[in-house]
């Protein structure tokens, strides 16, 4: 959900877990997909369900970018 509403836990949110996994994918460039996904899970409570949104939302802004080869996620954006 990119638009919180008076019901939404502001840390449990798809702006959230992006925030989280900018911070984590500045220090690390490239992950792996499981690990990135295991440390998604690990920070919130319904990470696991807002991974694949706030990985979609994270390549629409064009800040990563998922190699198939090597099944791993790449950060695009500035350090």
């Amino acid at each position: 959900m990119l638009k919180p509403t008076k019901h939404s836990h502001p840390d449990q949110t798809v702006v959230n877990l992006t925030m989280l996994l900018i911070q984590y994918l500045q220090v690390h460039r490239v992950e792996d997909y499981t690990d990135l996904y295991q440390f998604a899970k690990k920070q919130i409570i319904g990470g696991d369900v807002l991974f694949l949104p706030t990985l979609n939302f994270l390549y629409l802004l064009g800040l990563v970018e998922y190699h198939k080869n090597t099944d791993s996620v790449e950060y695009l954006g500035s350090q």
